[in-house]
């Protein structure tokens, strides 16, 4: 695979549904009741349930394996900062985009973001990622 571009950029867009929350819940064994338990959930300051927020975190991973850099790719690093809720039935894009390419390693530094269908930034970070070629 050729090695990415500063500015190469890639999205994938999905609706979170509550087959998603339910399936991650149970593979990550993250059941707290704001992602299950709507009564509960009304009472605190999303006003209902939401997604787990490593699940909309999980799409970046997503973009990075099968579009940019692409199959084979290995994450070095990520950082995340969760900026707003994604609530059930959000489409969602996850975007990354090549900040760096180092010149010495086939390494990139991608600005990493998803947004909600509202255009809220729900999550926000950096990733490092080992480019296979």
């Amino acid at each position: 695979m050729p090695m990415p571009k500063v500015g190469d950029q890639a999205t994938i867009d999905k609706t979170i549904t509550e087959r998603d929350v339910a399936l991650f819940g149970e593979v990550s064994t993250d059941m707290n009741p704001v992602h299950f338990d709507e009564e509960y959930a009304k009472t605190t300051r999303f006003g209902g349930r939401i997604a787990h927020g490593m699940l909309g975190a999980s799409l970046l991973s997503a973009v990075i394996g099968t579009k940019l850099p692409g199959p084979g790719s290995i994450y070095l690093g990520q950082t995340l900062r969760f900026t707003a809720p994604v609530r059930l039935g959000d489409t969602v894009t996850a975007e990354v985009t090549v900040t760096a390419v180092r010149e010495d390693k086939p390494i990139v530094t991608l600005a990493t973001v998803v947004r909600t269908s509202a255009g809220e930034v729900a999550v926000t970070g950096e990733a490092t990622v080992l480019v296979q070629g």
